[in-house]
């Protein structure tokens, strides 16, 4: 048989060493997607397998000095990602993967996702310290952004009630996990900007695995909390649990409790912080009054030197008694008669006459009585406010209005709280709020005012 027309034939060999560098230069190192079968492990440590998917597979190895830490946990079944290069066993001709790199599918993709956008966010400055805002030291109105029926809505409220009750709460209801998680989220956020009831807001669920809370690592969530004019304060999941909505936060709390130990004081701290300043002030009063004291005696001495024995007398015992009496009224007002009451004791000093010393102590007589008065009168005062902010205090209080058997209804759909029957149709889904729990229900009839 004639071979004119054809090259030069080429061994087997020579063909694979071809073909094995066209696929390492054409293909390089990539990530592959597959479920392990047929897993081998030899004596030499190596490991052997193939990756396939509904329709292929693909011979892959992974070599003992290429393995960073303990395979036994990979088994036939596991659905994982693996990098490597393509390449050819010229042995045999069989066509593989040199593996690199392994680890569980799922997981893997979604750590990278999360690691690519927080990058891309970092880059733009969402999370720059000087772009994020301070937390109120008191705020008027705090909006909670959560699921209603999630623990770490219970978590939050129980903290609130506990550190400082007076705050009202309003709870903007969002899934918080799922595909349409990152868009209720979304729109409950731009909810609390629109209504603008709120000076903060906390944005929590509890703890999950990293799918779970995939949620929170949505980019247009990030952008919405980033652009968001109230202070946000994020509490995903468990301390070691970081999302991208933590990042872009104005404040990450490690917990759904501990965001709201981070938004409102205690007020435990708020009374003895005021009693201490009480203390202060009762204590300054007293050293004041002991000052004043001294230099009434030593007026006293001086007068001695000024006018007959007699009179001196006479106004030593006026003196003591007077003194006696300031002690007890001049707590809060002798250091703004200071100047006066100097003043009258230089005249003193100056004036020997009886009739000038007669005047000036009946002078000293009338400031006396109008200090007295004075102090009983703001006495009277201050304990006239603290009573009227006391009851008004506890009747604006919402707690205290649920406790005598009232209850709050709101539109399950809305999230409104509603006034009227007309807000409402048979058919409808309310919630009630006790003083303790909540009750879900249907309107089944409606029935106007009149009726």
């Amino acid at each position: 048989m004639e071979n004119s027309g054809q090259g030069t034939a080429i061994t087997v060999s020579q063909l694979n060493r071809q073909v094995k560098t066209l696929l390492e230069r054409g293909v390089g190192r990539l990530w592959v997607e597959g479920e392990i079968s047929n897993i081998a492990r030899p004596a030499s440590g190596h490991l052997y397998f193939r990756l396939k998917d509904e329709s292929a597979q693909i011979s892959a190895a992974f070599f003992r000095n290429r393995q960073r830490g303990p395979t036994h946990a990979f088994k036939n079944g596991d659905h994982v990602l693996a990098y490597g290069q393509v390449g050819l066993y010229e042995a045999r001709g069989d066509y593989q993967l040199i593996v690199e790199q392994i680890e569980a599918a799922g997981e893997g993709v979604l750590q990278r996702r999360y690691e690519a956008l927080k990058k891309k966010l970092t880059a733009e400055g969402l999370f720059d310290e000087d772009r994020k805002q301070a937390i109120p030291s008191l705020p008027r109105r705090i909006g909670v952004i959560t699921s209603p029926s999630g623990a770490a809505v219970r978590d939050v409220l129980t903290v609130l009630r506990r550190r400082f009750p007076a705050v009202p709460v309003v709870i903007y209801p969002a899934a918080v996990q799922g595909d349409a998680a990152p868009g209720e989220l979304i729109a409950a956020l731009q909810t609390a900007i629109r209504r603008d009831e709120c000076d903060v807001l906390i944005l929590t669920r509890g703890g999950g695995s990293i799918e779970d809370l995939w949620a929170f690592n949505d980019e247009l969530l990030a952008r919405a909390i980033a652009e968001c004019p109230v202070p946000v304060v994020s509490a995903v999941g468990h301390e070691v649990d970081f999302t991208i909505a933590d990042f872009v936060a104005d404040v990450r709390a490690p917990t759904p409790s501990g965001a709201a130990e981070l938004v409102v004081p205690d007020r435990g701290d708020w009374l003895r912080a005021i009693n201490t300043i009480a203390t202060r002030i009762a204590r300054q009063g007293q050293r004041t009054l002991e000052n004043k004291a001294q230099a009434l005696d030593w007026l006293s001495r001086r007068l001695v030197t000024a006018s007959p024995a007699a009179r001196v007398a006479r106004q030593q015992d006026s003196l003591r008694e007077t003194r006696g009496r300031l002690v007890a009224a001049m707590r809060h007002d002798l250091h703004a008669h200071n100047g006066q009451l100097f003043t009258l004791n230089r005249a003193l000093l100056q004036v020997s006459p009886a009739v000038r010393v007669q005047r000036a102590i009946s002078r000293a007589s009338s400031l006396r009585q109008q200090l007295a008065a004075a102090g009983r009168q703001r006495i009277s005062d201050a304990d006239h406010r603290l009573r009227v902010a006391a009851r008004a205090l506890d009747a604006v209080s919402p707690l205290a209005t649920l406790d005598r058997g009232y209850a709050i209804v709101i539109d399950a759909s809305t999230g409104k709280a509603l006034t009227r029957s007309s807000e409402v149709k048979a058919g409808d889904d309310i919630r009630a709020r006790l003083a303790e729990g909540e009750l879900l229900a249907r309107i089944t009839g409606v029935f106007d005012a009149k009726d």
